[in-house]
């Protein structure tokens, strides 16, 4: 989330760009476009304490519920089926020292987590599986004619997204912290999601101005079942390197943890609600040659702590290069005409596949269709569907970008991956966008796509 309007700065153009893909070679693609395109940030502040280590697992309340003798009639026990069910006995939120903002900190998260799924068992089972999205955008209307349409076009994406994959979403439009903007709006943000979905194990913050393009593919959790924190990234971008663009922060995954909250305050206290901001922004360019601009960003932030304090916080860290976690758009938008035939190629062949079938059953076919995708590949160079393209380098609210490509350039690749996206959704409906360039819709044939549209 990024309130442009808020910077002194307001035509400096954005530029969160990393390379998209698991080669190395291949981060240093757009540097040179990244380098030239990232929106000033403010603020500044002192390390706290280091953070223990903490990785919470709630499979032992379960347990313990099922342990609990109950009445077998399940109208006689309310509390186990009824997800509005909130009992008299206090909790963390009856706390009057429980505090949302990010100038309090919050201790033994954890212990309270686990009490209050106790008193709500519920939402007892499969803890570990519940995944909050939350997104955002400026509170303010969106200076570019065409903004504050793209805005609701991508937020519609997400909302299709955690619909058919039964995921929560919230959308903020508003700046919890007066001081804390641009890059930095998005932590207390997601620090308020934890206190408020206790439920949820992740919280999966999204930029506005990234989408899924592939409305079938899950996170594997599995992957990161020791693990806090999952953005994309390059180790040896960060530690040998030592380059900002190592990693992009716009798109990450978060623990719903005591140790979550403790590295968002680590985190934080390099942004601009601090009063050593300006110090911090010499100390991130000192140790990231590549950066040229001379304010603390989020995104330095966090390479600064997995390369610096490696130690205490890299091992809870996962840099995700194994598939597009978030992928540059500019390398994918030229790419979906040809990744849609090759789909189509395998539908052709396989019946299973090309079925109509309902939406709520849609995770079905995308594990049946893995088998046929084994040889596609990840990222770059891949005929697979990117599942997360982010269109760093673009403002679609503010209508500023990259120098190094045209606003025709971002506005045309934003309809075209919103629409390839689209495509998905609309045809559990019956319809599909023939051109990823027109927003028109055609009927669906029967047995599409072997009786493939002309």
């Amino acid at each position: 989330m990024v309130f442009p309007e808020l910077l002194h700065h307001h035509n400096t153009p954005m530029a969160k760009s990393s390379s998209r893909n698991k080669w190395v070679s291949d981060g240093r693609v757009f540097l040179g476009g990244a380098l030239s395109a990232l929106l000033l940030v403010w603020g500044f502040s002192s390390f706290v304490a280091p953070i223990p280590s903490s990785n919470p697992n709630f499979d032992s309340i379960a347990a313990k519920l099922k342990s609990l003798r109950g009445p077998t009639n399940v109208s006689d026990c309310p509390a186990a089926t009824n997800l509005r069910h909130d009992p008299p006995e206090g909790t963390f939120y009856d706390d009057p020292e429980m505090s949302y903002t990010m100038e309090k900190p919050v201790k033994n998260w954890d212990e309270k987590r686990r009490e209050w799924l106790l008193h709500h068992p519920s939402f007892a089972a499969g803890p570990q599986e519940r995944v909050l999205v939350v997104t955002g955008s400026q509170p303010s209307p969106c200076k570019n004619p065409i903004g504050d349409h793209l805005l609701l076009r991508f937020f519609k994406n997400k909302v299709d997204y955690c619909r058919i994959h039964g995921y929560d979403i919230f959308y903020n439009d508003a700046l919890l912290h007066p001081k804390m903007f641009t890059y930095w709006a998005k932590y207390p943000v997601v620090r308020a999601a934890m206190m408020a979905h206790p439920e949820a194990e992740w919280i999966w913050w999204i930029d506005s101005d990234a989408l899924f393009t592939d409305m079938e593919f899950k996170l594997p959790l599995q992957r990161y079942k020791d693990h806090n924190l999952i953005v994309h990234g390059w180790p040896r971008l960060i530690h040998e390197e030592k380059s900002w663009t190592g990693l992009n922060a716009g798109v990450f995954l978060i623990r719903n943890c005591q140790w979550s909250l403790d590295f968002m305050d680590v985190w934080a206290s390099m942004g601009p609600q601090t009063p050593e901001y300006e110090k911090w922004g010499q100390t991130l360019r000192s140790v990231f040659k590549d950066k040229v601009f001379p304010e603390s960003d989020d995104q330095t932030g966090l390479a600064y702590l997995i390369a610096e304090e490696k130690d205490k916080y890299a091992d809870k860290i996962y840099l995700e290069s194994e598939y597009y976690f978030e992928g540059y758009w500019e390398e994918i938008v030229g790419t979906l005409e040809n990744i849609t035939e090759q789909y189509n190629k395998i539908e052709k062949g396989a019946e299973e596949l090309r079925r109509r079938h309902a939406e709520k059953v849609s995770e079905r076919y995308g594990v049946a269709r893995e088998p046929y995708l084994k040889d596609a590949g990840n990222g770059r160079w891949s005929w697979r569907r990117p599942f997360i393209t982010h269109f760093t380098g673009c403002q679609p609210c503010s209508g500023n970008h990259n120098e190094r490509y045209s606003a025709d350039a971002c506005w045309n690749g934003m309809q075209r991956a919103l629409n390839f996206a689209d495509n998905q959704v609309l045809r559990n409906f019956g319809y599909v966008h023939p051109d990823l360039m027109d927003n028109s819709v055609s009927p669906l044939p029967f047995d599409y796509p072997a009786d493939q549209l002309n």
